[in-house]
């Protein structure tokens, strides 16, 4: 265990991450410690890191995890309040409890790091011996990968199920420009996406794009402001900090990607991507308006991105958690994960029977978005006049 990730080898993390399936940069340790050094996913915040490392016989790091005491389940994105409240009434205790995730990230990964099953074996039986010695209610798995999906089946764990929306590149080949893309899709939602570009435009907005080096400070400043006022809108505060994104930024210089939109020459929105050009991936983060455009949010969070993607030859977008409206624009459900152990065994039999209640409603939910499918059937590919 370590109270201190910034004492943990990060050469060595950094291989395993490598290394690992589903390697993403939200486990980089400059990611990591941004989180930390700056503020944002500390102990005051509820985040108390107990970083878990598994070594053999010679000393060499074979499995490690990011690991936190949470006092709560803000900024999880797998909601377990009701559970909580469950126990509580039973007269025990929900917090704190084990969570093994990256802070404020609902992105699909790598979570064990590992170089076999057989070592992430190990990180669930140390959880689970931890929440044991300590008296915690439970421990939990957010957003993992399919290795780390098998090491909790295996385990015992209970399996959870959410669905995101992602875009892809699709196949047989990449899409030769945003024009292509659309071609793709059926006629109502091709002239719908063609329409909200078009009142965007008609309202007298220009999008320009920055990437990693070329985002200057005035640019995080203003990024910023459109963050906080998105939490403001929501009656909440931000979950990050100012000082996060300078950190991040210097840490990890090629994957901040900032789309800015400009009226009458007054900044007045933005949105924040996280970009792996080396595996293809962009995900969507972040986004903020100071000022109301009808189809802004539309043109910044989807559709300039999926141009940029489109344009750097990038084979996936991960537009974030929630919201069905995204596959109208051509974003698809995907299935993601999450694994629970919890110490209560009747918390932990209601669980099991409210999971396999949800497993279904899921897989109904799942069905129903693939009959709304936005994409042309494929032997319909050949491109409307317009």
């Amino acid at each position: 265990m370590h109270d201190d990730p910034s004492e943990l080898d990060a050469a060595a993390w950094c291989e395993l991450l490598d290394a690992s399936p589903v390697p993403t940069p939200f486990l980089h340790p400059g990611w990591l410690a941004a989180l930390h050094d700056s503020g944002s996913a500390t102990a005051d915040t509820g985040w108390t890191p107990v970083f878990l490392t598994v070594v053999d016989a010679q000393g060499s790091l074979q499995a490690a995890c990011p690991l936190y005491l949470k006092a709560h389940s803000y900024g999880e994105y797998v909601f377990d309040w009701a559970w909580a409240r469950a126990l509580e009434e039973a007269g025990q205790p929900y917090y704190p409890k084990l969570l093994c995730a990256v802070p404020f990230t609902p992105v699909p990964g790598s979570r064990l790091l590992a170089r076999s099953q057989e070592a992430r074996a190990v990180l669930l039986a140390a959880m689970q011996q931890l929440a044991r010695q300590h008296g915690l209610s439970s421990a939990h798995l957010l957003f993992m990968d399919e290795a780390d999906r098998a090491a909790a089946l295996a385990a015992g764990w209970q399996l959870r199920e959410t669905v995101q929306f992602h875009w892809e590149n699709r196949a047989p080949q990449p899409y030769a420009d945003f024009a292509g893309f659309l071609a793709s899709l059926q006629r109502e939602k091709r002239k719908k996406i063609q329409q909200e570009r078009r009142r965007v435009a008609e309202a007298g907005v220009t999008v320009s794009v920055r990437h990693g080096a070329a985002i200057t400070p005035q640019d995080w400043d203003f990024f910023y402001a459109c963050y906080a006022a998105t939490y403001r809108a929501h009656h909440s505060n931000p979950y990050l900090t100012r000082d996060f994104f300078s950190r991040w930024a210097q840490a990890l210089p090629q994957t901040p990607l900032l789309f800015i939109a400009e009226r009458n020459g007054q900044r007045i929105a933005s949105s924040l991507l996280v970009v792996d050009a080396t595996r293809g991936v962009a995900w969507g983060r972040y986004w903020g308006s100071l000022e109301w455009v009808p189809c802004l949010h539309f043109e910044l969070c989807y559709y300039a991105p999926i141009a940029w993607c489109i344009e750097q030859g990038l084979q996936r977008f991960e537009g974030g958690a929630q919201g069905e409206h995204k596959m109208a624009r051509g974003l698809l459900p995907v299935r993601t994960w999450s694994a629970h152990w919890l110490a209560h065994p009747g918390l932990a039999e209601a669980v099991e029977r409210f999971l396999a209640r949800e497993r279904q409603a899921i897989g109904a939910y799942v069905s129903e978005l693939d009959d709304r499918n936005p994409f042309k059937p494929p032997a319909g590919g050949a491109t409307d006049a317009e």
